[in-house]
């Protein structure tokens, strides 16, 4: 199968962030445009991530806030995430930033969830 980014719907599930789905057998990959300022609230998913930055500037917050685990990561352009499943996880955008995000199994994405 041969797709087109273009020819792909986008859709705007929370303010300031559109993405472009393409869902395999077993896993998706998704272009995700998220506006400067733009917050991904905190979530977590049993789908596996990896989040590759293209371009732009996000700041990450993993794990729970307060416990051990938790960090706070600053990812740019030619940088990648790799979250286990489960890890809970927030992202907000310091500039516009443009991240293809693939998971697997296929589920929800942590946008799906959140109240605008």
């Amino acid at each position: 199968m041969n797709i087109q980014w273009s020819e792909i719907p986008e859709d705007n599930p929370i303010p300031l962030l559109t993405r472009r789905i393409v869902r395999g057998e077993k896993m998706l990959i998704a272009q995700v445009k998220l506006e400067k300022g733009c917050h991904v609230a905190l979530h977590h998913h049993e789908s596996e991530q990896i989040a590759v930055h293209i371009s732009g500037t996000a700041l990450w917050h993993i794990g729970e806030p307060g416990s051990p685990e938790y960090r706070e990561v600053i990812l740019r352009g030619g940088e990648v995430m790799v979250l286990p499943s489960n890890v809970p996880h927030s992202v907000d955008a310091l500039e516009d930033t443009l991240i293809y995000d693939t998971l697997s199994p296929i589920g929800p994405m942590g946008v799906d969830n959140q109240k605008s």
